[in-house]
């Protein structure tokens, strides 16, 4: 279920220098703090529903709604959703294989019902929307912790609750060129390790990204956001908006890994 989370929100200052990967300082303190948030149980066989609220700079809101499955084999993590409404987007399918070795690229697939296509979403796509939301296909996966350098700023708090504010460099330009960050600053509790805001750099176009997990739940002791806002800006300016609302959450569920299959993703539910 971390997927979903992390997937969703470690994403987000002027332009950086890319040195060599030695050359950064990695702050140990900063990584142990995102090595406990990689590791804390995220739960098996969840299933959810996600209300996807799209908001354009005029204000005016697109509703979509989502139905999600995710599953852990072995250290991977397999997800696959299904769009049910909007008519526009109905029957869209996307599965993504999230591999724990930081040697092997994610998997993603699209489906396209309008045109009877499954497309396998590049490295070079991945820094592009997904669905025309704030979300970049790389967001539906989380990262690679060695191909980041982390600093810890300070201590703070969101919403009464003690937080580090951690700094994350990509270390290569090819991490860059995937993500479409540059930068980003995390907010992570302290009492549970989960990722509770972040405000990430743009690769290009001098936009900024802020997710803010405004209602964070327990669920079969399980941490999950279950209201997320991810807000572009340029300069102060906001350009676009996505909400999503995730709700009936539920863990444990008789998942079969065929329901995880390109065949499946095409079939639809």
């Amino acid at each position: 279920m971390k997927k979903i989370i992390i997937s969703f929100i470690l994403i987000f200052s002027a332009a950086i220098i890319l040195m060599p990967k030695y050359l950064f300082a990695d702050d140990q303190k900063a990584r142990k703090i995102m090595q406990k948030v990689e590791d804390r149980d995220d739960g098996d066989n969840m299933t959810g529903q996600t209300e996807m609220i799209l908001i354009d700079k005029n204000k005016k809101e697109r509703r979509r709604k989502i139905k999600r499955f995710t599953k852990d084999k072995g250290e991977d993590t397999y997800s696959i959703m299904f769009f049910q409404h909007p008519a526009d987007v109905k029957d869209t399918g996307f599965l993504t294989y999230d591999y724990d070795d930081p040697d092997r690229d994610d998997d993603q697939w699209l489906f396209l019902p309008a045109l009877r296509k499954t497309k396998r979403i590049a490295s070079s796509d991945k820094s592009g929307s997904f669905m025309g939301s704030d979300l970049n296909y790389s967001d539906m996966t989380s990262r690679n912790l060695d191909d980041y350098d982390f600093k810890l700023m300070k201590v703070s708090e969101v919403r009464g609750k003690k937080v580090w504010i951690i700094e994350s460099i990509p270390r290569s330009k090819d991490v860059i060129e995937e993500t479409g960050y540059k930068k980003s600053v995390l907010f992570i509790r302290q009492d549970n390790y989960v990722l509770v805001r972040a405000v990430n750099w743009t690769k290009n176009g001098g936009y900024l990204k802020y997710l803010d997990v405004k209602k964070l739940e327990l669920i079969d002791n399980i941490w999950i956001g279950t209201e997320l806002h991810v807000t572009k800006k340029k300069g102060k300016k906001t350009v676009h908006k996505t909400i999503l609302k995730i709700n009936n959450v539920k863990f444990n569920q008789d998942l079969n890994y065929e329901l995880f299959t390109i065949r499946r993703l095409e079939k639809g539910l």
